[in-house]
């Protein structure tokens, strides 16, 4: 299929077939990204690498990866990799594919603690693939930084993202629903989590590439009970924030009034702040003296 292939003709192809299921920019975009990845040639370079015929097993690789894609497998999966903060990550079906507006909210954080950002203490609640932690480590190198997730097989990715970035993190098995297992954790200067917030009922208007392929445990909520990991976590940060510490958490583009409001009937401050598509995104809360 990709016999004598150069990048041009094999980036080509790529596109044209996920045509099929994607809009053009889109299936641009992930050809790109496929065609890169396999060759490791970038567009910048793929004059020199259109004189490099595609080896036999790159070519076998381009026939599984377009396959994979073809069944709406996202390329983050298909790849193992996904980019966030400007670290590469290994991601896979054990962990959500991390996004955009999360990269926001680290930059909220890293921005409001560069100065003075020297020995605090940080947990990332839902740690997932560890793209929170590991970039405020990153951004932040003397704080101590934790990540808990209810998940085994999620902190197993979590670890080797930080081992392969050599970020120093602290690994915690958690379930924040449970209260028994709070005590087993210090208290913290910033407590930040994207937590599971999509009513059940959104599914309907989801793609088949969420929906099919990403833990559905790091992703829903009950349609009667959207706000319960905001409940659990307000009660967690009340007890284990520091005087001067602060909660960050993304949200619902849907739901901002309503968290703001559950927060605020906690005793917190809150302050919400738009992604840079403009819709409610995240919130910072601070505890009433």
């Amino acid at each position: 299929m990709f016999a004598h292939m150069n990048f041009s003709a094999a980036l080509q192809h790529v596109s044209t077939r996920l045509r099929t299921i994607y809009e053009e920019g889109e299936a641009n975009s992930i050809a790109n990204w496929v065609v890169e990845s396999i060759t490791g040639a970038s567009r910048q370079q793929s004059k020199v690498a259109n004189s490099v015929i595609l080896t036999q097993a790159q070519e076998n690789q381009f026939h599984q990866v377009v396959e994979r894609l073809l069944l709406h497998e996202p390329v983050q999966y298909v790849l193992n990799e996904a980019w966030f903060c400007g670290n590469k990550l290994y991601v896979d079906e054990r962990v959500l594919i991390p996004r955009p507006e999360t990269e926001e909210l680290v930059e909220w954080i890293s921005n409001d603690y560069t100065f003075p950002g020297n020995n605090i203490t940080i947990l990332d609640i839902g740690t997932g693939s560890g793209c929170i932690p590991i970039s405020l480590k990153k951004r932040l190198p003397n704080a101590s930084v934790w990540g808990a997730d209810i998940s085994e097989a999620a902190l197993e990715v979590a670890k080797r993202n930080a081992a392969s970035i050599d970020t120093e993190i602290i690994f915690h098995h958690l379930d924040i629903l449970n209260e028994d297992n709070w005590s087993l954790l210090p208290p913290f200067d910033i407590i930040v989590s994207n937590p599971p917030y999509i009513p059940e009922k959104d599914k309907a208007q989801m793609q088949a590439n969420v929906l099919q392929y990403e833990p559905a445990i790091a992703l829903f909520v009950p349609d009667n009970d959207a706000l319960l990991f905001y409940q659990a976590i307000g009660r967690f940060a009340k007890e284990k924030l520091t005087a001067s510490g602060f909660l960050y958490v993304e949200i619902h583009e849907d739901l901002g009034k309503a968290t703001t409001e559950l927060l605020r009937s906690m005793d917190f401050s809150t302050t919400m702040k738009k992604d840079m598509q403009e819709k409610d995104r995240m919130i910072k809360s601070g505890l009433l003296k």
